[in-house]
């Protein structure tokens, strides 16, 4: 049995996005591995209360707080947990050295935050070096500037130089040179590694769905109603991209007039969404719910017939995930994390050269959805099979297992992978 060591700065049970691809990570990789976790010290409360009532077998969980002199909180702003970040890998690598030095790893793994221009100096230690799944390499869409208010503007504009400015940072080369694998969520991310040097690279998307969640979409019928309902659920900021399906919205409504666009979700661009459903004379067919609990947000979509989701940079996109277990088509940018996840069975992808041509498209993929039940019911029984077959955390443990067989010593290996095989013929393993 192998011994792995994972730094995970996001890693909680019963929570999405990063701290639930470190959590449910850590659980698949321990049904084979013996695995210790880096994890900072505010992580605590909630594993040692997941683990009290579900105890981890072959895991150890090492908590990593900063030394008192330099000792502060993550929270509140954006500057202060950039630094707490930085200082904390300082801090995790003086741990992870004494814990290599007493177990000997045989593997180390930078599982989260999964940020290509952020540093991990776990990748100085003499074993194999695992970084990854990665984003952050995702940009604005040349010409798409234009479109957005001036605040939007000046934040992507912003956002483009710090991610240049990262890139410079020797320990951020450092990190992506010494790994021996280096996995993407996009193909854009995947460039950016590659131009900072990565030896070998791989495009995998960490987005997956518990069971319990994905039986409790998968449940939900076909909607058949007169009323043709699209629906997008996310926050209301100008890279989502709402503008862009709102006014293909008000040039759809204008062919299609039985149809509504419901929005779900809260942020700074609602105010200017509203004033253009407006200004489009659509106000009366579109409703903004403003944010939701996220199960009854998810149970809107039984009342929906495709979702559109047309972010301009988005490295995750788990929404479009879960649209599909409930068997709607999803209408997408193919740009970022939703272009990985969605594929010509499962929905529409548009090309985003443009913005006219992105709203133009946009419009025509909701004519021909609307027009065509049989194949909303195609797309829809098939994006169901895709999230199944590769968007569950069991298929995600089988993949990073698979990662890790390819990078440890040769002997062992072969070992990990005869006995991942047997456990899971067997259908022993933890469960999601």
């Amino acid at each position: 049995m192998s011994r792995v060591l994972i730094s995970a700065y996001a890693c909680a049970p019963g929570r999405g996005s990063e701290p639930g691809v470190g959590w449910n990570s850590v659980m698949q990789v321990a049904r084979v591995h013996e695995v210790w976790v880096l994890l900072p010290e505010n992580e605590r409360a909630a594993v040692e209360k997941a683990i009290r009532t579900e105890p981890a077998e072959r895991v150890q969980f090492v908590f990593c707080d900063l030394p008192r002199l330099i000792r502060f909180s993550n929270q509140n702003t954006t500057v202060r947990f950039a630094l707490h970040y930085y200082a904390w890998q300082l801090q995790a690598y003086r741990v992870a050295r004494r814990l290599h030095a007493r177990y000997g790893f045989d593997l180390v793994h930078h599982l989260t935050l999964g940020a290509y221009w952020k540093p991990s100096l776990l990748g100085l230690l003499p074993i194999p070096f695992l970084f990854g799944p990665l984003g952050g390499g995702e940009c604005l869409p040349r010409g798409f500037g234009r479109f957005l208010p001036w605040r939007g503007r000046l934040f992507e504009i912003a956002r483009m130089a710090a991610q240049r400015a990262s890139e410079l940072d020797p320990l951020v080369r450092l990190t992506v040179r010494r790994s021996a694998l280096a996995i993407s969520k996009t193909v854009e991310t995947r460039r950016r590694l590659r131009l900072l040097g990565a030896r070998q690279t791989l495009v995998l998307s960490e987005a997956a769905i518990p069971a319990e969640e994905m039986a409790w979409l998968e449940s939900m019928p076909a909607r058949k109603s007169e009323i043709f309902r699209i629906l997008s659920l996310g926050r209301l900021l100008h890279w989502k991209g709402f503008e862009l399906s709102l006014r293909a919205f008000a040039r759809f409504h204008a062919d299609f007039p039985a149809s509504e666009y419901w929005l779900i979700g809260d942020g700074p661009s609602r105010k200017r969404l509203e004033a253009v459903a407006a200004a489009l004379g659509v106000s009366q067919s579109v409703r903004f719910f403003g944010n939701l609990p996220r199960r009854e947000a998810l149970a809107r979509l039984a009342e929906c017939d495709i979702l559109v989701h047309p972010s301009l940079h988005d490295s995750g996109g788990w929404v479009c995930l879960e649209a599909m277990a409930a068997g709607r088509p999803v209408v997408c940018l193919d740009v970022g994390g939703p272009g990985v996840q969605v594929d010509d069975d499962t929905g529409i992808k548009v090309r985003a050269e443009w913005p006219e041509q992105a709203i133009r498209d946009l419009g025509d993929a909701f004519l021909q959805l609307s027009g065509d039940p049989l194949l909303r019911e195609r797309l829809g029984r098939a994006a169901r099979i895709r999230v199944r077959e590769m968007f569950s955390w069991e298929v995600k443990g089988r993949q990073l297992l698979s990662l890790y067989s390819q990078l440890l010593p040769a002997e062992q290996a072969g070992h990990e992978r005869g006995l991942f095989r047997g456990r899971a013929n067997a259908g022993s393993g933890r469960g999601q």
